[in-house]
């Protein structure tokens, strides 16, 4: 198949994705008022609690048996690295930038969380549903495909809120300390002197996924793990490299919050893989004679409902940076660099080593998925936990818009150069 008839097969599904966005900036607008903030967050809540839950369970559930997770096993290490890959890119960028410190973490999470969920459970069934897909037959492929997306939503839920919460929550210790400094030194208001950069968390306390996370907003007290704080406001240090990052992990992982790490998306994949590999639940559930099969087509049903109520928050979200903020075009344009030309780059020597070592089965789909993985825009959900800390929140939704608007470009130039490299 032509390049050229692979970019057209790439192209439509992300000009849809557009387009409901689009839809989703136009709601949101005063003037309009449908998707404002409290319509906006009761509708997260849905999608967050309900949809993708659905979605994640009844499409993993139909298609993960235990002969096929011989050939997911790679999935959870691939997304591993684009986390690890990210995080030393941002950590370059970080060094020749110079950010100011309560926006590293911001910087750090938005170079190495991809959109893991949401955009692969849209644009991979959408490209299978196009004529000329070089995936095959169209069910087939949206079935699979969708399953590799709620996968990879799941195990992208558990990195994002075990590695980029807390890496944000104690980049945003810095904000609350530049705040009481300003306040002590200044008659001016704390966000006057911040420039709004660090403010009060705007999400409401109702919100049970973030609830009583008061204990998580101040750094240990502990003398030994001053080297955490030391590596994210940038002072110079006499130990050496290493130290400093084993006592960095271990602030990080000291911190992990098992509420957090169990999202709803991830309790849906655990659900879909016990009735997928146990025999006995899956012959209850699954199948058009099985006796319990209402139970799977209801929560298929409601799962249908995911990809467009978060296209259309994803697009309220987004208008939100139009408002702009004074953060430096230097650090977009590295995020920016680091999303869509180094580290798709570094997923095809990765994935294209994993084939070639024989470690991942050469399924054009399954290869497919691994490699957009390394090509998505930021995850989302770093605006939820900016909003939460009240650090950068407007510098990242600069950040998301530009990023998701180049998207629509890089997107599509790399699905395309993907499947022409997997057909």
């Amino acid at each position: 198949m032509g390049l050229l008839n692979l970019f057209i097969v790439a192209s439509n599904p992300v000009l849809k994705v557009l387009l409901v966005t689009a839809l989703g900036s136009f709601l949101a607008l005063d003037s309009i008022g449908i998707l404002g903030d409290d319509a906006r967050k009761n509708l997260n809540r849905v999608v967050f609690f309900v949809f993708n839950p659905a979605l994640v369970s009844s499409n993993l559930a139909k298609t993960i048996t235990y002969e096929s997770m011989r050939k997911l096993w790679f999935m959870p290490i691939n997304i591993l690295f684009t986390f690890l890959i990210g995080s030393a890119l941002g950590w370059i960028l970080i060094q020749i930038t110079r950010p100011p410190s309560h926006l590293r973490g911001l910087i750090l999470g938005c170079c190495a969380a991809g959109n893991l969920g949401n955009l692969l459970i849209i644009i991979v069934p959408a490209i299978c549903k196009e004529k000329g897909s070089p995936f095959g037959d169209s069910d087939v492929c949206s079935t699979y495909g969708l399953a590799y997306a709620s996968l990879s939503m799941a195990i992208g839920a558990l990195f994002l809120w075990s590695y980029v919460y807390n890496v944000v929550r104690i980049s945003s210790s810095n904000c609350t300390e530049a705040i009481d400094e300003s306040t002590s030194n200044s008659s001016e208001e704390p966000s006057a002197v911040l420039n709004g950069s660090c403010k009060e968390p705007l999400l409401s306390n109702d919100l049970s996924i973030l609830e009583n996370q008061g204990d998580h907003f101040a750094l240990p007290c502990s003398s030994s793990l001053k080297f955490a704080s030391t590596l994210t406001q940038g002072e110079s240090c006499q130990f050496p490299i290493s130290v400093k990052f084993k006592q960095y992990l271990k602030t990080i992982l000291g911190k992990i919050n098992l509420k957090t790490l169990f999202a709803p998306s991830t309790t849906g994949a655990i659900v879909g893989f016990f009735v997928g590999v146990i025999s006995p639940i899956r012959w209850l559930m699954i199948g058009d004679s099985a006796p319990l099969r209402v139970v799977e087509d209801s929560a298929y049903l409601i799962g249908e409902g995911a990809i467009p109520a978060t296209t259309l928050i994803m697009g309220a979200n987004l208008l939100r940076g139009l408002r702009g903020s004074d953060i430096r075009v230097s650090l977009v344009v590295g995020i920016i660099a680091v999303r869509y030309i180094a580290l798709p780059l570094f997923g095809i020597l990765i994935v294209k080593g994993a084939l070639h070592f024989g470690l991942v089965q050469s399924d054009p789909l399954y290869t497919f998925v691994l490699l957009l993985q390394f090509a998505l825009p930021p995850a989302m959900n770093i605006g939820t936990i900016t909003q939460l800390f009240g650090a950068g929140e407007r510098e990242c939704s600069v950040i998301l818009l530009w990023t998701y608007g180049i998207a629509s470009i890089a997107l599509t130039l790399w699905s395309t150069f993907f499947m022409w490299l997997v057909a």
